[in-house]
């Protein structure tokens, strides 16, 4: 729960301020939140087996585009805490349940898993401008990693596009501390992290997401040397230059 401070900081957010999402400035990134989780909510996993209503997020958000602040920040309340209430009363065989989730077929575990992603990442989006705590460790931040570490195959093979027989590793030095190492044979796939690769990208966690996540521009931490690497100079340039893999 927030504080009374930073509960009027965010109320006020809310009415002006730009978010580090392109799309939306912080109101707009409440309502996504508030629009997908009331999309889920009253509904059994098996619901979502075959598609995700969308349709009824853009109607939620059309909807919620009218409330003053202090409604918005309520509703948000109101419904995380009805979807916190369902998720501890759900089973395995609940969570292991088959459905549609925003990245292809799955379990409605892995659609929660995209959630919380999602969430995490959002909460950035509004507290990194306002200047608030990041919430930049523990399990949020760890799963949020996780779902980039995931895709590093993609990021280093198409949007870095290390040439084959190249590898490069990717070392976050916290609050998430992570080493993962890539090399390219004929695709990029994961080997044993080391340090021991043709290129070393170093950078904090949160700096890592943001670059992946299309938030911020990489000549800022560039110059600033919050992402530094060692080893192929060029490759080194290019993979923090081309993280971005969604936004």
């Amino acid at each position: 729960m927030l504080d009374l401070h930073r509960r009027s900081a965010l109320v006020i957010a809310i009415g002006s301020s730009a978010s580090l999402c392109p799309a939306w400035d912080i109101s707009g990134v409440v309502i996504h939140l508030v629009a997908v989780e009331e999309m889920l909510l009253g509904s059994p996993p098996s619901a979502f087996a075959d598609n995700l209503p969308f349709d009824r997020v853009v109607s939620a958000s059309e909807e919620m585009s009218g409330l003053d602040p202090d409604a918005l920040l309520a509703r948000f309340h109101e419904v995380t805490a009805a979807r916190r209430a369902e998720l501890a009363a759900l089973d395995a065989d609940g969570f292991g349940t088959a459905v549609m989730t925003p990245v292809g077929p799955g379990t409605y575990g892995r659609f929660m898993d995209v959630r919380v992603f999602d969430h995490w990442v959002h909460e950035q989006d509004m507290r990194l401008p306002l200047g608030l705590p990041a919430h930049e460790s523990g399990p949020a931040a760890e799963r949020a990693i996780d779902e980039i570490e995931m895709s590093l195959p993609y990021i280093v093979g198409k949007r870095i596009g290390l040439p084959d027989a190249m590898s490069i590793t990717f070392e976050l030095t916290g609050p998430v501390e992570r080493l993962m190492s890539l090399r390219v044979d004929g695709r990029a796939a994961p080997i044993e992290p080391t340090t021991d690769t043709d290129v070393v990208v170093t950078c904090d966690s949160t700096t890592f997401a943001m670059l992946a996540c299309g938030r911020i521009d990489p000549d800022a931490p560039i110059s600033d040397g919050s992402i530094q690497w060692v080893g192929d100079e060029q490759w080194g340039s290019t993979a923090a230059r081309n993280l971005r893999f969604t936004m």
